[in-house]
């Protein structure tokens, strides 16, 4: 009776080992399995059988495995990390070029096979500034323009030549010996002199159409020379002045605009400068005997009349 309980609690200790330590599920309910072991241990039969204690436990390990199911797999695992990206494949054979179909297209069939517009992207940086381009041929010759107004007669009515209406000359003075102080320059060239306003011999222009002139003179020399234009009615003189020290050709001009009236004169004069206080250096650039050249010139602007 004895070994019958004891058979009866080690079957339940490893019933509940296995399903503790290994997780294993049992079919068979706990009390269904006492009360079979129960019936089979105390009943007449089993101990008339006289089966021993090892016909027991053979018995109640073939129960065991008859009334277990073993449930052995394990929890599902994390799932683990993405793998690497596979290389990339090879690169396609190039396809076949498209055939144009000969003769009429629907047009509505070419705005089918063709692709949406775009939007515009942004405007991108100014370039640089290019290179100027060539001069193009010159354009076609423009219409002529109408006829100006009428000018007016610069003879007033008068039946004398435009040639009466024009002044100029040019004179020059190529002589070695200087001009005297305070005295009319006359010259021995005259390189022009319309009307013969001009007299070489005095070295006085006349006018003889009133106006507004201008008069210009140069001069080259090796020795200082102050040389003055002067309008006849006034009483200063316009003077220009040049102190060569360095023994060397230098040029001296001067100009001025004058308006004249019909007869007045002008002439150019040499002038002796007051101011110089070395007046014995005057005196000797006087009787300077070196080549010198003096150029007086004066033309008509235009008419007053």
């Amino acid at each position: 009776m004895i070994t019958c309980w004891l058979l009866l609690f080690g079957d339940m200790f490893l019933l509940m080992s296995l399903h503790v330590k290994l997780k294993i599920k049992f079919n068979v309910k706990p009390r269904l399995f006492i009360i079979l072991h129960a019936f089979l241990f105390l009943s007449p039969a089993f101990r008339a059988m006289g089966a021993d204690f090892v016909c027991a436990v053979l018995f109640t390990i073939g129960l065991l495995l008859s009334a277990v199911e073993c449930n052995c797999n394990g929890h599902p695992g994390e799932r683990g990390p993405p793998g690497r990206d596979g290389l990339a494949g090879m690169k396609g054979q190039k396809g076949e070029p498209a055939v144009w179909v000969d003769g009429p297209v629907d047009p509505s069939m070419l705005l089918r096979l063709r692709g949406d517009k775009g939007n515009s992207g942004p405007q991108g940086p100014i370039g640089p500034k290019g290179y100027r381009g060539d001069v193009g041929a010159a354009g076609m010759a423009g219409q002529p323009g109408q006829p100006g107004p009428v000018g007016i007669s610069l003879n007033s009515g008068q039946s004398a030549s435009n040639q009466r209406t024009h002044s100029a000359f040019s004179v020059k003075r190529n002589t070695t010996r200087y001009p005297p102080f305070n005295q009319k320059i006359t010259y021995q060239e005259a390189i022009v002199n319309i009307n013969n306003n001009f007299v070489i011999n005095t070295g006085i222009f006349t006018c003889t159409t009133p106006g507004f002139y201008y008069f210009t003179f140069h001069s080259v020399a090796k020795v200082s020379m102050c040389l003055g234009l002067v309008k006849e009615g006034e009483p200063e003189k316009i003077v220009f002045c040049d102190e060569n020290t360095r023994n060397s050709e230098q040029v001296l001009s001067g100009g001025v605009v004058l308006e004249l009236t019909a007869g007045q004169k002008v002439w150019l004069e040499s002038y002796k400068d007051q101011q110089q206080s070395l007046q014995i250096a005057k005196d000797a650039d006087a009787r300077d005997v070196r080549e010198k050249l003096i150029v007086f010139n004066g033309f008509l602007i235009f008419s007053n009349s």
